[in-house]
């Protein structure tokens, strides 16, 4: 009986060191393709640092591994690596030359509908059309990757860095992703979370497309078009992100719903905030600096709380267009309260922190700045100021403005001259 339980025991210790992954290793020159191939899901491929010109295609879970950063050149020919199964690791690699096909999507690494839970880590993903497309696989988790895109032509002809089609439960971390179209591209994507990546000299830095339950956390977007536009979508977090030195927009909000943005730096860009068609929303405790236009405001974007947030040194403050005044400001009690504004000229006498005299960003002169640029040139003669003081006192000069109420003294942000020159270049 002991013999037999002996010898069981020993069968069962071989059949676990048999199942054991293997590692397979391919020195330069070797044949990639066959190596994969030939191993085991569960494998391991180990390149050994060489040049291999490949256009590979990956059809079981395994782990493809580059040891001393290998790179895999697809010679300008279609996708460079090309994931249809579930599982796969791909680490340590630069993977570069593409194909360049906007119509068939030629990507660095395509993954597949169905290649869910892969994971895409510490690569380099160089000079391909698209860097990484990422479509109907869900749960997959891009890090640490260097993402650069056809520099040499115009944004037109390029790919995006890192692109998500119809995925669920994706996490985008601590990537850097530069020239390209957009550096991240999101499209039917839910419950994501987009954290510690840097964006850059590209159209627009993260665009949203028709996604759902996504936070967008601690990434920097600069040097781009836009630094993050949000359109068509509801229940997201944007939060203590910095976006600054963008030629048009720092944040485009539009058509967006029931989402929070908050905690973030929107500095030197042409306007800071781009709100449109934006409802049932909070934006609280941001930091618009120093930008054309603090925030352009139209198109129905009412019923949004919007509190607690400085606005300091922005050519102007607040572009609005609407037919009657919107309230900004605490609206209900345990609220951040109003916000600051730096070019606000009313007083405290009890000395609780916010002013007695509502602020009003749109008054007469305001709107003849819209009209007739070269009013700036005057803002601080004696005539300017009766002017705007006679409109406050006569509603019929009076136009439609964004209102705070109670506005705050004091900025929140004590560190925000650091964030002030920061300019397209």
């Amino acid at each position: 009986m002991i013999r037999l339980a002996f010898a069981l025991l020993l069968a069962w210790a071989c059949a676990a060191g048999a199942a054991e992954p293997a590692t397979w290793r391919v020195a330069p020159g070797q044949d990639l393709q066959a190596a994969i191939d030939h191993a085991a899901p569960g494998d391991v491929v180990e390149i050994l640092r060489a040049r291999h010109e490949v256009n590979l295609r990956i059809a079981k879970p395994l782990t493809l591994r580059g040891v001393g950063l290998p790179t895999l050149s697809g010679g300008q020919r279609g996708h460079v690596i090309d994931v249809h199964a579930a599982d796969v690791i791909i680490e340590g690699l630069i993977v570069r030359d593409s194909g360049q096909s906007l119509l068939k999507q030629h990507a660095g690494i395509y993954l597949r509908p169905g290649a869910h839970r892969a994971v895409v880590r510490r690569n380099h993903l160089v000079y391909n059309l698209f860097g990484l497309w990422i479509e109907q696989a869900d749960d997959v988790r891009i890090e640490h990757n260097l993402v650069t895109g056809l520099r040499d032509l115009n944004s037109p002809q390029r790919g995006n860095g890192i692109q998500l089609y119809n995925t669920k439960r994706a996490q985008i971390l601590h990537n850097r992703v530069s020239f390209v179209r957009d550096a991240i591209y999101v499209d039917v994507s839910h419950d994501a979370i987009f954290r510690g990546n840097r964006l850059h000299h590209s159209r627009y830095g993260t665009h949203y497309m028709n996604s759902y339950r996504n936070l967008w956390e601690d990434n920097e977007s600069y040097y781009n078009r836009g630094g993050l536009a949000l359109m068509e979508v509801r229940d997201n977090t944007v939060r203590n992100n910095r976006t600054w030195g963008n030629s048009d927009h720092g944040i485009m909000l539009r058509t967006l719903q029931d989402s929070t943005i908050e905690g973030n730096v929107v500095a030197g860009n042409g306007r800071g905030f781009f709100i449109y068609d934006v409802e049932y929303t909070t934006l609280r405790g941001n930091l618009i600096i120093d930008n054309n236009v603090g925030v352009h405001l139209a198109a129905l974007s009412t019923r949004n709380q919007v509190e607690g947030n400085d606005f300091i040194a922005n050519r102007e403050q607040v572009r609005y267009v609407g037919g009657r005044d919107e309230a900004w400001g605490a609206k209900q009690a345990g609220g951040a309260g109003g916000n600051h504004w730096s070019n606000y000229n009313g007083w405290d006498r009890n000395a609780d922190g916010r002013g007695d005299v509502p602020y009003q960003a749109n008054d007469l002169i305001d709107r003849l700045q819209y009209r007739h640029p070269v009013v700036k040139l005057l803002l601080g003669s004696p005539a300017v100021q009766v002017l705007r003081t006679v409109g406050q006192q006569f509603p019929v000069l009076r136009a439609p403005s964004v209102v705070d109420a109670a506005p705050s003294m004091h900025p929140t942000h004590n560190d925000w001259s650091e964030w002030r020159g920061r300019y397209f270049r």
